[in-house]
């Protein structure tokens, strides 16, 4: 199959939808977790990403692709700009169907965490909600938002503050043995997959 950018267009849009979200291969599921308000009382909110990538690690900051607004509220991007902080946390393969439905368009004074079936996780007072059952969190702080001009998306960016993990996920070397900390991937939308590891080679050199 040959498909051009005037047959990508000619396609039924859900179907260009898929294929376009799925062109890129797994990529990581993650549930990022947040509050409304920086003290409480507070509303918490956990949704689905698979945008997730890491832009440098000195400074250590990772960033995500939130949509358009429009008529949808988007209360991950909403809680960020409020509190300025917030958490991205591995999903479980035991949990894929309920960080699924974290993705659903529920309203912003009912929890995912409570709906969904996931328990809030306090580390370190950090002002951001964890997934108890998550075996790799993060905490970030808001650094900036880089505005998409094509589609208008935005790149959220976030540093580092916080890291929790098992010790037995982490190498000497500093590798994460994602298989072992049963990470799903996601493929397009709606498909999840479990990781394994293949091989590890030493720093390619000409």
């Amino acid at each position: 199959m040959l498909l051009t950018t005037n047959d990508l267009q000619d396609l039924d849009r859900i179907k260009r939808l898929n294929i376009i979200n799925s062109i890129t291969g797994i990529k990581p599921a993650n549930l990022i977790g947040t509050y409304n308000r920086v003290k409480p009382p507070r509303q918490s909110n956990l949704a689905v990403f698979s945008s997730v990538v890491h832009l440098g690690s000195d400074p250590a900051i990772l960033g995500f692709i939130t949509r358009p607004s429009g008529d949808v509220a988007r209360h991950s991007l909403e809680n960020i700009l409020e509190t300025g902080y917030y958490t991205i946390n591995h999903v479980p393969t035991s949990m894929i169907q309920e960080a699924h439905q974290t993705a659903a368009k529920y309203p912003k004074d009912q929890s995912e965490f409570i709906s969904c079936g996931f328990i809030e996780e306090h580390i370190n007072d950090f002002p951001a909600p964890f997934v108890q059952q998550a075996a790799i969190k993060i905490g970030l702080k808001l650094a900036e938002i880089l505005p998409i001009k094509l589609n208008q998306t935005r790149m959220v960016v976030g540093e580092i503050k916080i890291i929790h993990l098992a010790d037995e996920l982490l190498s000497k070397e500093g590798y994460i043995n994602l298989e072992q900390a049963e990470t799903a991937g996601v493929s397009g939308l709606n498909n999840y997959y479990e990781l394994k590891h293949l091989q590890s080679f030493p720093y390619a050199r000409p």
